[in-house]
């Protein structure tokens, strides 16, 4: 599973690295409303909640959808405009503005999308002018809660009124916290963009995304690339509706998540974390699902409970487990393709261990695969 880009034909110049003080301000909200995705921030999300005004609280819980299940393209509007240069803004204000420029049918698109909406993928009726849209994007709405309901109801009703609340919103969000935190983490973002602009000028772009996550890779003769998610999905980085174009943008809060908005009609852009050596390396979806699917088995299950202890040879777990060699040794391959089984060599007997410390890593994995 994967989400893919075309950039065939793209000019090198159009792949850009920048930062984005509204996207960073997406992300600090998911921080704020959902600690648990991000345990490296629970000192700072303590801090900032407890120092929110009520009303302000109250606000942010209101809209919290935006932010909390998924990450709405509205933090990303530069990538929408049609008549825009598809570059961030340099201050808050700056996106705001673009936020501004999207038109109503953008604006309802972008913020009701993966909660209301279930053709992101392929675009679709606008729920401003499409009754059966409409009634859907009120149904889901519906199921996640009256407060989603009664937003999507002032959306649909008044867009213009809700555009305006959003913007005062976040604008009160900048001046009761986000204004200092950006202060705090721009320069680390700003040197990361510095550092992967350099590396993909002279070493080009393979080695650029290999440094912004292990998730990217190149492919199709340098025409394609692919983020390993657990999602499917497949954008171009040149329509010529939207015009040509691949922004890259830095996060201080994004881990473990590596966003890719793929919006028919909006440019692709790629919202990665800033690593650090405390972070974990990502783990492919492929290899994920080879180890979830290598202990699924009892018999599995039960070689990595004896060798888990002391290491065993072959015929030794046959004989614990009172089944074949063969079949013994088909489990063992299975085990060790998933990379959670060490073998070596005494004499003219293989030892077979569990490798406790990937198995004890699984857990973190499966939570970083299915939150990327």
């Amino acid at each position: 599973m994967s989400v893919t880009i075309d950039i065939t034909g793209l000019p090198p110049e159009r792949i850009v690295f920048e930062t984005s003080p509204l996207g960073e301000l997406c992300l600090a909200l998911h921080a704020l409303s959902d600690p648990g995705h991000h345990p490296g921030m629970d000192s700072w999300a303590t801090a900032t909640a407890a120092a929110l005004r009520p009303d302000l609280a109250d606000r942010l819980r209101e809209a919290d959808f935006l932010w909390r299940n998924t990450f709405s393209d509205v933090f990303m509007p530069f990538a929408g405009l049609r008549d825009g240069n598809g570059r961030t803004g340099a201050t808050l204000a700056d996106e705001l503005d673009r936020l501004d420029r999207l038109t109503d049918d953008q604006f309802v698109t972008a913020a009701l999308e993966l909660c209301c909406l279930v053709s992101y993928d392929e675009g679709g009726s606008s729920p401003l002018g499409d009754h059966a849209t409409r009634a859907r994007a009120l149904e889901l709405s519906a199921a996640r809660g009256l407060r989603q309901l009664h937003f999507t109801e002032r959306l649909l009703k008044g867009p213009a009124s809700v555009r305006a609340w959003l913007r005062r919103l976040l604008e009160d969000c900048d001046e009761a916290f986000f204004a200092d935190t950006w202060r705090r983490v721009e320069p680390g973002l700003a040197a990361d963009i510095r550092h992967k602009t350099e590396l993909l000028r002279r070493k080009g772009l393979n080695d650029a995304l290999a440094a912004v996550s292990p998730a990217l890779t190149l492919e199709n003769g340098g025409t394609r690339i692919r983020l390993d998610k657990l999602a499917e999905g497949r954008t171009t980085a040149v329509d010529p509706a939207i015009g040509a174009g691949l922004t890259f943008i830095p996060s201080h809060f994004g881990w473990p998540h590596l966003m890719v908005l793929h919006r028919p009609q909006w440019r692709p852009v790629v919202h990665y974390p800033v690593g650090s050596p405390e972070l974990p390396p990502a783990t492919s979806v492929d290899l994920l699902k080879l180890r979830l699917e290598a202990l699924a088995h009892p018999v599995r299950m039960q070689v990595c409970r004896s060798t888990a202890r002391t290491p065993h040879t072959t015929g030794e777990l046959a004989g614990t487990l009172g089944i074949s060699a063969p079949e013994i040794s088909r489990h063992l391959a299975i085990l060790k393709k998933a990379g959670l089984l060490t073998s070596r060599r005494r004499g003219r007997y293989v030892l077979h261990e569990l490798d406790v410390r990937a198995v004890a890593r699984l857990s973190s994995e499966f939570l970083e695969g299915i939150l990327r």
